[in-house]
Formats: C-alpha cells, structure tokens, sequence
C-alpha cells in the first residue's frame, strides 16, 4: 500500500493512494503530463486509474482534470456543487462524471466524503478505507470536533500545514487576502495543524504535511512547530513527512 503526493501547494495538488489493488488520485491540479510522468516514476500506469476524487473547484485541485477525462476517461467523483462550480465542467465527457454526497465504494475500498471549512462551492476531504484508513484533509479554516472523528484513526493522513502565522501578517499579501487565509474559511496554520494532531484520540502513524505556503512558510518551520508542539504535548512515534510543489513525495504504509 503507497500514497504519493504528487504535488503539493498553490501551484498545484494532487495524491496517489494505492490500497487493496485499487489506485486512485485526490485531485488532479497538475498537468496530465505531469501526472502521468509522476506516476511512470514510481511504477504506476495512469491507464490503471480506478478514479480521481475531487476536493473543491479551485483551479490548483482541478488543472489537469478536463484533460485527464478526455484523454483516458477515468471516472470523477465530487459534490454535486462542486461539478457545477468547476470552471471546466463543460469539458468533462459526461459518462466520467460521478456526483456523490457521502460516500463511494471502489473495489474493495469505501471512499467517503466529509464536509471542510474553506471558501469553496461544498468543499470536503476524503478518507479512503479497505484494511486501514488514509485520509486527505487539506484546505481547511479550522477543525472542529465533527471534523476531528473524520480525521480519527488514520493509519496515515495527507493533513494541511498552510502558513507560519507571523510570516503572513508581515508578509507582502494585500491584507484582504490575509484576511481570507486567516478566516475560519481560510486555511490552516502550522501551529493549527499540531494541535489538530495533539486533540485526536487514535493518532496517525504517518501524517505528511501538505499545501505549504511558498510566500508564508518554510518547510523546516512546518517541521519544527509541529515538531515542538507534538513533542511538548508529549505525543510519540507520529512520523512527519514534507511534500512538496516539485517533486513527488512518497511513503508505504
């Protein structure tokens, strides 16, 4: 069983889960090229794509998607709101198009949908369940209780660490859109996301932290405070793993 987080960031996001025979991508916001050279390195054929699950309708999760249908008609699922608020939608073949509210089964796999906090048309995260659970949970102002049971009991978890709070306040983003990233419908901080991690009762073994902001971030920053909160918290053996915009990142589990 593997996740690799192709590519990861404003530029673009997208992760490869390989779990009970199934293969699947969370968001397609790269290339197709790209996607495809991406899974060719790690010994993937994007021919054998059994879906793609799509998170929100902004265009750094959703890139490559009219081109990936149209190409190799793999089937997509979202949120009803989600397919209509898609700047591409049009250019999606019609029979890949799979509207589901909560949940889905691939196989021998259960995919569901939860709802996240985020300034999108009905944006969710995804765990993805066959002998353990992986969840993808990135884009996110804030997490409540409700979100936390969603987040429980992943073997591993693809989990935002957006922005070192300080770097975006005296960074150069227009205070609207500080503003924004901020709000409860914004995205989560480093320090957001290590208290997300201390507050679950079943922790991940594996949590690669995701979405980093370039302008408002440092990736050894990300590490360190989760790091240090974890650490102070007293919360062990919880690996950590930065993905990045460039490059794909991968672990087995």
């Amino acid at each position: 069983m593997q996740v690799s987080v192709l590519a990861s960031g404003s530029k673009g996001n997208c992760t490869f889960i390989e779990m009970e025979g199934s293969r699947l991508l969370v968001d397609a916001g790269i290339s197709a090229r790209r996607i495809k050279q991406e899974l060719s390195n790690i010994g993937q054929a994007i021919e054998k794509l059994d879906g793609v699950f799509i998170t929100h309708e902004h265009s750094d999760h959703i890139n490559g998607l009219a081109t990936l249908t149209k190409k190799y008609g793999i089937p997509v699922y979202s949120r009803p709101e989600t397919f209509r608020a898609m700047n591409c939608y049009r250019d999606i073949p019609q029979e890949c198009i799979n509207p589901i509210m909560d949940r889905v089964r691939i196989n021998k796999l259960t995919v569901k949908a939860f709802g996240i906090p985020h300034d999108a048309a009905d944006p969710v995260g995804y765990s993805i369940t066959g002998s353990v659970k992986c969840v993808v949970a990135t884009d996110m102002g804030f997490v409540d209780s409700n979100l936390r049971r969603e987040l429980e009991s992943a073997r591993v978890m693809i989990l935002e660490a957006n922005h070192d709070v300080d770097m975006l306040k005296n960074g150069e983003y227009p205070w609207p859109l500080k503003r924004r990233i901020l709000s409860n419908r914004g995205h989560l901080s480093n320090i957001d996301t290590a208290w997300t991690l201390v507050h679950l009762k079943q922790k991940p073994q594996k949590v690669l932290l995701a979405h980093l902001s370039e302008s408002n971030n440092l990736p050894e920053l990300a590490m360190k405070t989760v790091r240090q909160i974890l650490d102070q918290q007293g919360v062990k053996n919880m690996e950590l793993i930065l993905t990045a915009q460039d490059r794909c990142v991968s672990v087995d589990f």
